[in-house]
């Protein structure tokens, strides 16, 4: 609800009720002065917030300075802590008047607060960006302090600039990209509800999410709903959610047996049992459904997803309450997306079990973003992203869920995606990095539509060739391309 609408309401209703007790004074009737409204429930106290308020987070300022590249010798490069949040500024002595931010991906659970370079620093340097970089002032998965606190370094960009002596124009456009869960806090910058809500405001002129979460909390879904199925296929169905961490470490040990011939010295296709067959085909279509590279990447990410097990819904504690929710999960293991469930997948469905968020767990809020900024695909910049085909940690679905809400929200035209033939998470080649997010700015300053893929056409999607287009092979990530093309040969 609208906040200035709800204030409007509240004093129309103040106003009836002021008029009423005048009235039952006039004509004799008693009143009391004395009542008063109930006092508003407190709010659940989050885990990420004690970590703030104790102090858990601390800029690892050793991590902060960071050397000139050998060909750029003579730019500006600062550093230093702001707001809570590390921080590096480099820019050209031929600064083109541009700002792009860097958006970090996730960096654990850990206290330290660490900043880094983009991949893209060459590129940059080479066009004349300047570009700056933010720790955060919070790890675990807190996209709202990301989005916030990268803001803030974009408006802080000249005073930075003059307190290190160089008297600098405010930026003429400012571009914003990222990985993983930078590319989260990226797609949030955009939206327009971020641009209503946040308190640290910047008007992107584009964006370049790269293998972004760009279904918000649909990724935690995502893992919720892996557990659930892992354990269902097993035949060890969880009974309600959450699941203890203690009884989803005696599940995960039977569904290792039932599921894998050694799980220890197979976790691949290769080495699955019928029952694992289920589940190799369950995960394919939760993660985005057929298509290359997946093969290859599902014995990889077997542990990592696993490690999700027996959590309870709140995202480490960023909400103070259940926010994952599998109760729009269709899970298919038969039959394709678009067609009738067959008998044995009714079945399945009706009876695995479902997380159910509590409602208002991650609503809007009055004080800034949502806990977990969303994506609405509500924008009106031009945005390219860019995923691996392969990645199950962060699965080319949420692309897929992001190119829904945007064709819903308006926003198609101003979304371009496009895939890469990789196995692993943010995989990628220097040259994707930069074509990347050179197509966005080519888009924005020229008006040249880049190219992309239709990543919900399930038949291209499918193509061995998929991917190709953008693929370009190339350091740091030669290693993960040659068994790519062993399992499925080279593009044409």
């Amino acid at each position: 609800m609208n906040t200035m609408n709800s204030l409007k309401k509240g004093v129309v209703a103040g106003f009836s009720f002021s008029i009423i007790l005048i009235s039952g004074c006039l004509d004799g009737s008693s009143s009391s002065n004395d009542v008063q409204a109930p006092a508003p429930a407190p709010e659940p106290e989050r885990e990420q917030q004690v970590r703030i308020d104790e102090g858990f987070f601390v800029v690892d300022e050793a991590s902060l300075p960071f050397e000139a590249l050998p060909s750029f010798s003579n730019t500006d490069r600062w550093w230093g802590v702001h707001q809570g949040a590390g921080y590096r500024v480099e820019v050209p002595d031929n600064w083109n008047g541009m700002l792009v931010m860097w958006t970090h991906g996730f960096r654990g659970e850990g206290p330290e607060l660490t900043v880094d370079s983009p991949p893209i620093r060459t590129y940059l340097l080479e066009e004349g960006y300047a570009w700056a970089a933010s720790s955060y002032s919070a790890n675990y998965y807190d996209v709202r302090a990301g989005v916030e606190d990268t803001n803030a370094l974009a408006l802080a960009f000249n005073s930075i600039a003059e307190q290190n002596g160089r008297a600098l124009p405010a930026p003429s456009k400012y571009y914003i990209t990222g990985v993983s869960m930078g590319g989260h806090v990226a797609g949030a910058a955009v939206e327009r509800e971020t641009l209503a809500t946040a308190n640290n405001v910047v008007e992107y002129a584009g964006a370049a999410p790269m293998c972004g979460v760009m279904g918000d909390t649909a990724l935690f879904d995502y893992f919720t709903a892996y557990g659930l199925a892992l354990f269902e296929v097993a035949g060890v169905g969880a009974t309600q959610f959450p699941v203890s961490p203690e009884e989803a470490e005696e599940k995960l040990a039977i569904a290792k047996q039932e599921l894998w011939f050694d799980y220890d010295t197979n976790p691949t296709p290769l080495g699955l049992t019928s029952q694992g067959e289920v589940f190799f085909q369950v995960l394919k279509n939760l993660s985005g459904g057929e298509r290359p590279i997946y093969p290859l990447s599902f014995g990889g990410f077997q542990d990592l997803l696993q490690g999700f097990l027996g959590t309870d819904g709140t995202i480490t504690g960023i909400t103070a309450e259940r926010a994952v929710d599998t109760t729009d999960i269709t899970y298919r293991f038969e039959s394709d997306p678009g067609e009738p469930l067959t008998p044995a997948e009714q079945n399945f469905n009706a009876t695995i079990a479902q997380a159910e968020a509590v409602p208002g767990a991650n609503a809007q809020r009055d004080d800034g973003l949502r806990w977990i900024p969303a994506i609405n695909g509500e924008f009106d910049v031009p945005v390219v992203t860019i995923h691996t085909l392969g990645d199950l940690f962060v699965p080319i679905s949420m692309q897929q869920i992001y190119r829904q809400r945007a064709e819903a929200a308006g926003s198609g035209d101003l979304l371009v995606q496009r895939a890469v033939r990789a196995p692993g998470h943010c995989d990628f080649s220097i040259e994707e990095f930069t074509e990347t997010f050179d197509a966005m700015i080519q888009w924005e300053q020229r008006g040249i539509v880049p190219a992309g893929d239709d990543l919900l056409d399930p038949v291209a999607l499918a193509d061995p060739q998929f991917g190709c287009e953008f693929t370009r092979d190339g350091f740091p990530e030669e290693l993960t391309r040659e068994p790519i093309r062993q399992l499925i040969g080279d593009c044409d």
